[in-house]
């Protein structure tokens, strides 16, 4: 038999930490099969037992192992933080958006649609691309301001508009 890299070895209050959670049942399944591999791990079975019980990948038992012996048990039961991704506009180009969304339509237009202001942001060079999903988007986050301004009306005034005729 191979021997365990990162042995677990869980104090008592660890332990009841981890049955404590189980026994609730109101946490994360994944959380919870954390606690599962930890106990079993902490009892001394080898990856393979725990694989084969729990009904888990080989990098899930080695990953889970890994974290709590570097990071402890707590850190073992949860996801790492992940990055997201960068967003396309800074708070400033974006307040400038929410301020042509609110002023006047552009010549031949009754009002400002999505895919407009979509073009608008690639005209004024703030992005190479940008969707009207994203104006929407943006505007949604965004929507006590336009009430404030008067963008926001009711289903039979006029407002914001989809590419499609729609309200946005």
């Amino acid at each position: 038999m191979p021997a365990i890299k990162y042995k677990v070895n869980l104090s008592d209050d660890e332990k009841l930490q981890l049955e404590n959670l189980l026994s609730k049942g109101k946490s994360a399944a994944r959380s919870q099969t954390r606690a599962r591999i930890l106990l079993k791990a902490a009892a001394g079975l080898q990856d393979k037992d725990i694989i084969q019980s729990l009904d888990v990948s080989a990098s899930m038992v080695a990953k889970v192992r890994q974290r709590c012996v570097e990071e402890g048990p707590e850190a073992a039961l949860k996801d790492r933080q992940r990055p997201g991704k960068m967003a396309k506009l800074t708070d400033k180009q974006a307040a400038h958006i929410i301020a042509i969304a609110c002023s006047d339509a552009p010549r031949g237009h009754e009002h400002w649609t999505l895919r407009l202001l979509a073009d608008k942001v690639v005209a004024l060079s703030y992005a190479s691309s940008f969707s009207y999903e994203a104006v929407r988007q943006l505007l949604k986050k965004h929507t006590e301001t336009l009430a404030e301004t008067g963008m926001v009306y009711s289903r039979s005034e006029c407002g914001i508009c989809s590419g499609y005729g729609r309200r946005g």
